[in-house]
């Protein structure tokens, strides 16, 4: 096959939505109709204790839910798919964030009784923001929920989105008869029976045939008669160039628990879902058909395997071909690495891959010299850009409960913090350690994780902080930039870019900061560089 052959089968996209709204759940069923995975580890169901197959951390199967983005691949009709799935507990929304850099487009699932929730709304703003297609998928049909045209008006206005449903369901909860596909123009019908892998489907070319009363019944017959019309008088209908350019979302309706309207989804991505796209550098536009190799790291993810303290740097291809054993320059180090085992992810084996193309996701052996944001080329030298680092919202002070174990500690947490799991700050003051993190939940699992996977126990000490920002000066030598040092001593420290940030005790002297020392400047989010 040619390179561009190569490219233009490859469809990489994120999968993002509000915790428990069946993320996980229709990744995994995506999984088995590339037959990636031979059966579905239930999510919920405690009788199975498999866990899904992309859950891979412990605190993950303990909680239920998914806090490490998981990369997965599988081909489907001569189609190379990359699935990332992300976190959707809010607490690791910086993670989803850096993710979304590394899409081309995205899934966003919506729960059919809860509707659009507060976190679907922050990471949609950051699609839309970027331009990535998006296509809808409404969840748990086989649930009672709100009425499809409610949730297509929550989902425009909420979302702020322009929508176009590409199927429609035949009732709903106890009432759900099946699923109506406006795209392919037939009728799925639900049997209720989880365990058939994969549903028939009827062609039904005309609503207006007596087949469909046969099918699903007189009443429900004529309803969905209405509906569509109804549709088709109020949406526009699906035009490609404006899904791709971010300006029309189309919307499918199902049930990925028990593997429905599943199909309906994949086989009309991969007919639309763009191919991988350019990408902006700081230098230039990077076009995915350039023969010259270039990437950048979105996440690293340490003990993959606890055994064999490995960590694994995820670097996206943006162009050209990437090859085992190949020397390719470290930008920021201005270093040339060789790999000689990159790993692609095939559902839950990991495979050593000789060649790579745009669009894929591979994972290298990293012994600390990645971090997030890092640029691989073949010589030239650019970076791509906007791996965003927020500014924290709670600040631990990190104390060391095993004093036999500091070596430990201060491996596990220089670790962690390249992986971007929180953010550490030295206080200038005394050299004591900050932790600081987007949300709470981040504490437990680096806890947890230092003591399982670094042997060394932490103790948290709260510490009264509402922001922290980085701190950049008009000028280091003025008097403004030396007094504001000398006032503030006790709430400056360093990141672990040794870039200066002040750690604000309140909003309110935040303000008061700004107005007293107009010539600096305070961000509230550092790229990582």
């Amino acid at each position: 096959m040619s390179f561009l052959e190569e490219i233009n089968r490859r469809r990489t996209f994120g999968i993002i939505s509000h915790p428990d709204a069946g993320k996980t759940t229709l990744t995994e069923k995506l999984l088995l109709f590339g037959g990636a995975i031979q059966e579905a580890g239930a999510v919920k169901s405690n009788k199975i204790k498999k866990g899904a197959t992309s859950d891979f951390m412990e605190i993950e199967r303990q909680r239920g839910i998914s806090v490490a983005t998981s990369v997965l691949a599988f081909e489907y009709n001569g189609i190379k798919i990359n699935i990332l799935d992300t976190p959707g507990h809010k607490d690791f929304a910086e993670d989803t964030f850096r993710t979304l850099t590394a899409v081309d487009s995205v899934i966003v699932v919506i729960d059919v009784a809860k509707g659009v929730e507060e976190q679907t709304e922050k990471l949609v703003e950051v699609c839309r923001m970027r331009n990535i297609p998006m296509i809808v998928f409404i969840n748990k049909l086989d649930r009672e929920g709100k009425d499809a045209f409610d949730l297509l008006d929550e989902v425009e206005q909420k979302l702020g989105l322009k929508v176009t449903p590409l199927s429609f369901p035949i009732g709903m909860g106890y009432e759900f008869k099946g699923i109506y596909n406006i795209w392919e123009k037939n009728v799925n019908l639900f049997s209720g029976d989880s365990r058939k892998d994969i549903e028939e489907t009827i062609e039904i070319s005309d609503l207006a045939s007596d087949e469909l009363d046969k099918l699903v019944g007189e009443d429900a017959a004529n309803t969905l008669r209405e509906e569509i019309e109804l549709v088709q008088g109020i949406y526009p209908d699906f035009d490609k160039d404006a899904y791709k350019n971010g300006e029309l979302q189309p919307v499918f309706f199902g049930s990925a628990l028990n593997n429905f309207g599943v199909r309906e989804l994949l086989d009309c991505f991969i007919e639309i879902a763009p191919t991988p796209r350019s990408k902006q550098s700081d230098t230039r536009l990077v076009d995915p058909d350039e023969k010259k190799f270039t990437g950048f790291v979105f996440k690293i993810h340490a003990n993959m395997d606890p055994n064999h303290r490995n960590r694994l740097a995820f670097v996206k291809i943006v162009s050209g071909e990437f090859k085992r054993n190949t020397p390719y320059l470290h930008v920021r180090n201005n270093k040339k690495l060789k790999f000689s085992s990159p790993n692609a992810f095939f559902a839950e084996k990991k495979e050593i891959v000789d060649i790579s193309y745009p669009g894929d996701i591979v994972g290298l052996q990293d012994t600390g010299s990645f971090k997030i944001g890092d640029t691989l080329t073949e010589g030239e030298v650019l970076n791509y850009k906007g791996v965003p680092s927020f500014s924290p919202e709670h600040f631990r002070y990190i104390n060391n409960a095993d004093p036999l174990k500091s070596k430990q500690l201060a491996k596990g947490i220089d670790q962690l913090m390249d992986e971007g799991v929180a953010q550490l700050f030295t206080l200038e003051l005394n050299g004591r350690k900050v932790i600081g993190t987007v949300g709470a939940l981040q504490y437990e699992v680096i806890q947890y994780r230092l003591e399982h996977e670094y042997g060394a126990k932490c103790t948290y000490e709260n510490l009264n902080v509402a922001k922290a920002c980085w701190v950049e000066p008009e000028d280091e030598k003025n008097d403004e930039f030396k007094e504001f040092k000398q006032v503030k001593q006790r709430f400056l420290a360093k990141d672990k870019q040794d870039q200066l940030v002040f750690l604000a005790d309140s909003m309110f002297s935040l303000q008061m900061t700004q107005q007293k020392y107009p010539s600096i400047k305070f961000h509230f989010t550092s790229e990582y560089n």
